[in-house]
């Protein structure tokens, strides 16, 4: 049997937390913000996990924590922002679900993400917090790195400069054009 899940992916800042709880509440589907079930589990935040064991192994955690929430029952995924950049993952998502892109231009990103420190991939190497244009060139080139596995999801949402009302009602729209056209892994 087919798994229905709906995952959300974009960028950080790009609403994948925001819009999630609604969109699931909307379809009456369970939540789950990734990120959030990591530092809960791990009893450690993204920025600690990053610190100790690096990338890689935050990397890891989000692959086996995904695994395991997919074998549940339906529901609406937010997504890490380089989530979909892990090996053979973005297959598996698209296997087991629909993939939604939450897509948001690189100057919307900055005025969101500017003074989130929280974030260990938007500080200098020595931790210290990025200008607005460092912020702005780290967005770009991480943005470069990750278009490629985001332009893959089954359905491209705006996000920039829209608010979340807009933004749940082309997620459900482009959800509803997929279940019209018979698709397998609809919900």
């Amino acid at each position: 049997m087919k798994r229905k899940h709906i995952f959300l992916t974009g960028f950080m800042g790009s609403g994948k937390s925001t819009i999630g709880p609604v969109l699931a509440q909307a379809l009456g589907f369970g939540f789950v913000d990734l990120d959030e079930e990591i530092e809960s589990r791990e009893e450690q935040s993204i920025e600690e996990i990053f610190q100790v064991a690096g990338e890689p192994h935050f990397r890891s955690l989000e692959r086996q924590y995904l695994q395991r929430f997919i074998e549940e029952s339906s529901s609406v995924f937010a997504l890490g922002g380089g989530t979909v950049t892990i090996e053979g993952l973005l297959q598996d998502l698209k296997r087991n679900g629909i993939l939604v892109y939450l897509k948001t231009d690189a100057e919307e990103l900055v005025a969101r993400l500017q003074g989130h420190t929280h974030r260990p991939l938007l500080r200098g190497k020595d931790g210290r917090s990025l200008s607005e244009v460092e912020l702005h060139k780290r967005i770009d080139l991480l943005l470069q790195e990750r278009i490629v596995y985001y332009r893959q999801a089954d359905i491209i949402i705006e996000t920039t400069r829209q608010p979340v009302e807009t933004v749940l009602e082309s997620v459900l729209k482009a959800l509803a054009g997929i279940l019209h056209n018979n698709d397998s892994r609809t919900i």
